[in-house]
């Protein structure tokens, strides 16, 4: 055989784009109220509870009970992402990486929608007439992950506490028709795979984890997420989150909400163009964006969880 054959070698590239591990898109949307919006700001209308009266007599006056009303602001956002292709980028790499491009583009959006929703769970509501007065969400809705049996030391995320938050939910009258989410992360949820009342068949709903999931539990749905924040908390004696006493650093901020307790608004859903760009040497523009907002409609239904990771 010749020993110039290595010339006629044909040397072979894959043709095919691989996207690195990463969250691939949204998690919490189909979690949350969804509302289409216009403008800059969007007002929500709140009427809360009232009364009724004793009638103590025949032809008695009819009694005028105030209803009360509130409004929360709901604000857009814009989010967007482009990048070029030339023409010799296709050439030199035998491929055409503009649809792998939109698909990442969509990715990297629906963690960003994530992201707004946490956001409006826990940050600062806005309330009042036009929307400017802020609302946080009040200590008596954020608990210490912790043990019955060790109320004032923290843990990680465990049955008992799971207990606490259900309880705090019907205490709070929250519809048990509503569903309700828990966006947890990896290290909660390998917490509660380790605790025996979460897998045993004698506590679980969903008894098979043969995929290493805990899907449902104590009426919440599970939705695991590494993109919930970190923060500081300050715990009483009593493992009550108070104002003062001994602080948690660096703990997980759990979410545990009932669907229609957080709305997104949506000015301009998420959307992908591909176009040539003449001041760019007519190189492929590929460009995604949207428009988005949230709040926490309701202090009631979003509990805040703050859980130490070991």
């Amino acid at each position: 055989m010749s020993m110039q054959i290595t010339e006629a070698f044909v040397q072979q590239y894959r043709n095919n784009v691989f996207h690195l591990s990463q969250q691939k898109g949204s998690r919490l949307r189909g979690a949350v109220r969804s509302e289409s919006m216009k403008g800059k700001n969007e007002f929500f209308e709140r009427i809360g509870s009232t009364s009724a009266q004793l009638k103590v007599s025949r032809h008695s006056d009819t009694p005028q009970i105030d209803t009360p009303h509130s409004r929360r602001r709901v604000s857009l956002a814009d989010y967007e992402v482009a990048d070029l292709i030339d023409d010799q980028d296709k050439i030199r790499t035998l491929i055409d990486p503009t649809n792998p491009y939109v698909q990442a583009f969509m990715f990297a959006l629906g963690r960003s929608m994530d992201d707004v929703i946490i956001a409006g769970g826990l940050g600062n509501a806005y309330s009042g007439e036009t929307g400017s007065t802020p609302v946080a969400l009040p200590i008596t809705q954020k608990l210490l992950a912790a043990t019955e049996a060790a109320p004032a030391t923290p843990t990680n995320l465990n049955v008992d506490t799971l207990r606490k938050i259900k309880k705090l939910f019907d205490a709070n009258d929250i519809d048990e028709m509503i569903p309700r989410y828990i966006a947890l992360s990896s290290s909660q949820l390998y917490a509660l795979l380790g605790e025996t009342k979460a897998t045993s068949s004698d506590y679980a709903a969903v008894k098979a984890l043969v995929q290493g999931q805990l899907d449902s539990f104590m009426g919440f749905k599970f939705i695991r997420t590494e993109r919930l924040p970190t923060a500081s908390y300050i715990y009483d004696g009593s493992g009550n989150i108070a104002l003062a006493g001994t602080t948690l650093s660096g703990a997980r901020s759990v979410m545990a909400w009932a669907q229609d307790g957080i709305v997104m608004a949506v000015g301009q859903d998420m959307e992908a163009r591909i176009s040539e760009r003449d001041d760019k040497s007519y190189a492929t523009q590929v460009y995604a964006r949207m428009s988005i907002g949230a709040t926490r409609l309701e202090e009631a239904k979003v509990i805040e969880i703050a859980c130490k990771e070991a």
